[in-house]
């Protein structure tokens, strides 16, 4: 019995160890798309075809990172459950301490951006513990799997790698070695790279927009971020709504721009628990809390949210989080 079960143990533990070498061994230098890709980018970009060759030769093939895709935390938990990975004392202490050592920014980033500091400070949180965990994955890994290996998503992660090489030229990176997320993305607040390019900001001004190892540009380039997708400055995000018996199931946790006013939704069966404009939009939205069902109205500010990661748990967890150290701050915690 003893010698069946340590055999089984072996043999588990090679075939393990075999599917890491296999992994360690496929690089990218040989494949089809990628020699496609590389020439693309010689020809539309001037790109060097010998540093190409390289590069996705060095390049690996993670399944590790296909595994992530197929089950992110924002489409399989239910809000009860992804709301206590982010809105936690631990995270909020973290927020409040951020939030001192870069008060002068986020105030000025405040008063020029018209984004609530609290905000600002739960989207970097969320996304990397205030800069503490940016991510283990190699860029040039993660965006060769999606890209060349990932055919549900593949032309939107084959223009990221595009964007992410012309990033790493225009600010003299090397490519090889820039890690992130396993999607990519990468930096404090992290960024896609198509995102890094069109809305990073070098917010103090010392000559690069760099997202990576600096806070302050960190703290510019989302709220512009938020400012390029919508965001209403003074006005609210999110608020709790009462629901008729027969209320309308249809239009729920849509992520689509508000279209429909509260006279509208109060005619589908929604209703905000505080006096509001009755000409104001919203998204109605339905989340499985910790106490039961709660109902909810998005407001533009909320969709605007969800440009950034695109789910409705996602912003609700930004704005809890957001609320919370602004409670924080207000009591002198």
């Amino acid at each position: 019995m003893f010698k069946t079960g340590l055999a089984s143990l072996l043999i588990t533990l090679l075939a393990s160890a075999a599917v890491v070498r296999a992994e360690a061994d496929r690089n990218y230098g040989g494949n089809a798309q990628a020699q496609a890709f590389i020439e693309r980018m010689v020809v539309e970009h001037g790109a060097d075809r010998a540093e190409l060759q390289t590069l996705f030769g060095g390049a690996q093939y993670k399944q590790s990172i296909i595994d992530a895709m197929t089950r992110p935390a924002e489409k399989v938990k239910l809000w009860k459950d992804y709301r206590k990975i982010f809105v936690t004392d631990k995270r909020i202490r973290q927020g409040l301490a951020f939030w001192r050592e870069q008060q002068q920014w986020l105030e000025k980033m405040q008063a020029d951006y018209g984004v609530p500091i609290e905000y600002v400070v739960a989207i970097i949180g969320v996304e990397t513990y205030y800069g503490r965990i940016a991510g283990n994955y190699r860029v040039i890994d993660a965006l060769s799997t999606l890209a060349f290996d990932y055919p549900a998503r593949s032309p939107f992660f084959t223009k990221e790698l595009e964007h992410f090489l012309l990033l790493a030229k225009e600010q003299k990176l090397d490519a090889a070695t820039l890690k992130g997320s396993y999607a990519g993305a990468m930096g404090y607040g992290q960024f896609m790279p198509s995102s890094y390019r069109a809305y990073a900001v070098d917010y103090n001004a010392d000559g690069v927009a760099d997202i990576w190892a600096d806070p302050v540009d960190a703290i510019g380039s989302v709220a512009n971020y938020f400012v390029k997708h919508g965001w209403q400055p003074g006005e609210g995000v999110v608020v709790r709504a009462r629901i008729r018996a027969d209320y309308s199931s249809e239009g729920i946790n849509k992520l689509v721009k508000p279209t429909l006013n509260l006279a509208q939704l109060a005619a589908q069966g929604f209703s905000p628990v505080l006096e509001m404009d009755a000409q104001v939009k919203a998204i109605p939205l339905r989340l499985q809390g910790q106490a039961g069902v709660e109902f909810w109205l998005g407001l533009q500010n909320y969709y605007t949210i969800t440009r950034y990661n695109h789910s409705f748990r996602y912003a609700m967890a930004v704005t809890q989080l957001a609320e919370q150290i602004a409670a924080g701050m207000n009591s002198g915690g």
